[in-house]
Order: structure tokens, then sequence, then C-alpha cells
């Protein structure tokens, strides 16, 4: 029984990634949907970071009562920045990118964080790049290797790749679903792609600035929940600004309001203590190695449930992101051990 139960607490933190990483998944689909039903993207992230905020600010008050360190000015100043690079910006550029690409596109971009927050890293000499080892070759060639990838989705897609025609689109009722011209498709496509690319670049930022914040203010749940409480109102005022029609505001019971709340919720709140707890207990390697699941949950509800089309070119720009990610993680896994064990 004993060893029954030492295995099950072993597969924890597999389980719950997998739980985490289809979670954003599912995300990326609800914000596709909530797009093609007409629902303003800058009004869909303001109401995902008020959300967010209502959820954490409760649970981070609670949780950390008892050890919530004294709160600076220079700390509500890096949880600005966080709310600006990990919040409203980064979530406002790639929303954007999403609807005019794909959510398989726009998820797959995603991937290239680790290999950004990498090269900030260099740049703000937060890592090494140990160019004569083996983990510092192993970074650069990832870095590369993700580069690329995100290039050949961007410029290529080849032909499609069809293995069977699914019967199910949830698309099926909007007007611009596989509509307009081909050149007008086309440059839309290649201006999403680059807003996908620049919102993951702003969650590579947020990365680094995090890490300055966690080392004044190591109290992750109170970070989170004032990080969603400057990206709420940041994307709220901005929402606004661009949007001034009231009409665009009124949820409903429909494919807004889940949207809004389990992204909010869920994915910035719920999932967020889970993630949180599988750092602790396993590490962010180990985290970061169930990336590219997402992108396979992604992809398949992509093409199941969304009727969007499997492109050659796709396919091998996520291989090459997906291999650049793990040769990152390998570098920087094979670093902390040379680390831990000197030679």
């Amino acid at each position: 029984m004993g060893n029954v139960r030492n295995i099950v607490n072993g597969l924890k933190p597999a389980l719950f990634m997998i739980m985490v990483q289809t979670t954003f998944a599912v995300v990326n689909v609800f914000y596709k949907l909530a797009a093609e039903d007409g629902m303003n993207l800058s009004v869909l992230i303001a109401y995902r970071f008020i959300f967010a905020a209502a959820f954490m600010l409760p649970l981070a008050f609670f949780v950390e009562r008892n050890k919530r360190t004294r709160l600076t000015w220079t700390v509500i100043f890096q949880a600005f920045l966080c709310g600006l690079f990990g919040g409203s910006l980064a979530q406002n550029m790639y929303l954007q990118g999403l609807a005019l690409t794909s959510a398989t596109f726009a998820t797959a971009t995603m991937n290239l964080i680790p290999a950004m927050t990498f090269v900030l890293a260099i740049i703000f000499r937060l890592e090494k790049l140990d160019w004569d080892k083996a983990s510092g070759k192993a970074k650069v060639i990832g870095t590369n290797l993700g580069v690329t990838g995100a290039m050949l989705l961007t410029f290529y897609k080849g032909p499609n790749v069809t293995i069977w025609k699914p019967s199910i689109d949830l698309l099926k009722n909007s007007q611009d679903h596989h509509s307009g011209s081909v050149a007008n498709t086309y440059l839309m496509q290649i201006l999403g792609a680059f807003l996908a690319i620049f919102g993951t670049l702003c969650n590579a930022v947020w990365l680094i600035l995090q890490t300055k914040m966690q080392q004044e203010y190591p109290c992750p749940y109170s970070i989170t929940a004032l990080m969603n409480v400057m990206a709420a109102i940041q994307a709220t005022i901005y929402a606004l600004v661009m949007e001034r029609d009231w009409n665009q505001w009124h949820l409903g019971w429909n494919i807004r309001l889940l949207t809004t709340a389990y992204s909010g919720v869920i994915a910035s709140g719920f999932i967020f203590t889970i993630l949180a707890w599988c750092v602790k207990k396993r590490g962010p390697i180990f985290v970061s190695a169930f990336s590219p699941f997402m992108l396979l949950v992604v992809v398949i509800a992509g093409f199941l449930v969304l009727d969007e089309n499997l492109h050659l070119g796709s396919l091998f720009g996520a291989v090459l992101i997906v291999c650049g990610l793990y040769v990152v993680l390998w570098g920087k896994e094979k670093q902390m051990n040379e680390k831990i064990i000197p030679k």
C-alpha cells in the first residue's frame, strides 16, 4: 500500500502539469471562439484580469497573511511592469495575433518563451553563456532552432495536411470564417504572426522582471494578485479608450462570459496555484518541459472543432520550436548539474 502511495505521489507533479497545459490550451480555443463571436479583444482581456484579480486578492490574503513582507513603492512599480509585460500588453498583442492567425500558430509561438528568456537573461547578466561547455552550446543552438521554427511558421505554409475531415466546426456560423481575398488574408496573417511573437517577447520580459520582483517580495500569491490588479487597471483603461460601444461590455450567458470567467478564475487563478506547487516540488525546468503539450492539445482541438487546416510548414515549424525548446532545457539542466557537482 505504501509503494502505491509513493507511486501516486511521484506522478502527481506530471499529472498536474498535464492539467495545467490542457487548461492553457483550452483558453486559446475559447479565445478564438470569443473573437469569432464578435467580442472585442481588448474588452476580453480587461474582463480576464478583473476576474483574476477578484479571485487572487482574497486567496493571497488568506494564504500569505502570516508571512507577507512589507510592501514598498519599488515592489508596487515592479508589479506595474509585471502587469504590463506579463498581462495587459502581452495578452492584447497575443490575442490580436491569435485572431488574425490561428489558435495553433499562436500557441506554437509561446514555445519561444524559454529561448527568448535565455537571450534576455544573457543581456541582463542573469545567465552565463558558457560557450566553452556543452550546456552553453546547447542553449545557443536551441535558441536558434526556436527562432527558425517561428520564422518557418510565419512565412511558409505549404500544402495542407489532411488525415480526415472532422464534422464539427464551432466557427461555422462566423461570417468571416474562411473568407476574404487571398492577398488580404496573407497580409493579415503576417501581421498576426508578428503580434503573437511580440506578445511572446513581452512574456519573456515579464519573467525577467518577475525574477527581480521575487527577490524584493518573496510572496508568490501576493505577487500574482498585485500583477493581476495592475493588469486589470491597465487593460480596462486601454479597452475603454479603444472600445466606446457599451454593448461590447455586456457579457450575458454565452461564450463571452465563459471565456472571461474561465481564463480569469481558472487559468490565471486556480491553475496558478497548481503551477506554483509544481515549481516548488520539481523546479522550473520540469514545469517548462511541459509547454509543448499545450501545442499538441491546441493542434488537435483546432483541427477537430475549429475546422483549422493543418499545413506542412506549420508542422515543420512546430517541430523545430519544440526541438529547440528541449535543447535549451537540456542545456539549462546540465548547467545546473555542473553547479551542484563541479568537476
